[in-house]
């Protein structure tokens, strides 16, 4: 068994360190987070960070990195109140991957891979038109974390978009039919198999597969 104390970690080379505790916490999501700025320059930024919050209201969360330098995500949200989640599947994960390079504000990832814009119902940000499964959010909120500078957002689901086949009788996304992959550490990415799904657990009751009901 390996072993690494607090100590060993910070003295660890920098990029040995960042790949290390990138894989901590175990897959990841993978998204695509698109805004447009009030000058109509659309953004598209690869993110691992976002997670469910709430279903009443519909709410989802993500943690943007230090202001420190540019973040045209964080400025266009702000200045915008909208964004757009969308989830990536192996089809594409190389252009969303490439979204992750260091573009000047006035350019357009867009315009830098084979992604496409796509508008529904006036929401002002575009959706990945590539994308399976998509979600179109406003601004809810936004909380500054003292400890390392990040923020976390906060956004409420107002539209929401995927392919056909993709939704279970009970409401349920498979994601799996989705394609949609997850990230191990920063850049590696992984396909998804459905192992089981479980009825809901109770006290001193033997936990039972909703698949084996299904059959």
């Amino acid at each position: 068994m390996n072993y690494y104390n607090r100590e060993d970690i910070e003295n660890l080379e920098k990029q040995f360190r960042i790949n290390l505790v990138n894989s901590l916490s175990g897959y990841k999501s993978a998204n695509l987070i698109a805004t447009k700025s009030k000058d109509e320059i659309t953004n598209v930024a690869i993110y691992s960070s976002v997670i469910h919050l709430g279903s009443n209201p519909p709410l989802l969360g993500f943690i943007l990195r230090p202001t420190s330098v540019e973040r045209n995500t964080y400025d266009n949200l702000v200045s915008t109140g909208e964004f757009t989640v969308n989830h990536i599947h192996k089809g594409i994960i190389k252009d969303a991957h490439h979204t992750s390079a260091k573009y000047d504000g006035k350019i357009s990832e867009f315009d830098k891979t084979d992604l496409t814009e796509e508008y529904h119902k006036g929401f002002y940000p575009p959706f990945v038109k590539e994308a399976k499964i998509k979600i179109g959010c406003k601004l809810v909120n936004y909380y500054y974390l003292k400890e390392n500078q990040c923020r976390m957002i906060i956004g409420e689901i107002e539209h929401l978009l995927f392919e056909d086949g993709i939704e279970e009788k009970d409401g349920w996304l498979n994601l799996e039919k989705a394609e949609t992959i997850a990230i191990n550490g920063l850049d590696g990415y992984t396909e998804t198999h459905l192992i089981d799904r479980f009825d809901h657990a109770k006290p001193n009751k033997e936990v039972n597969s909703i698949l084996d009901e299904e059959k």
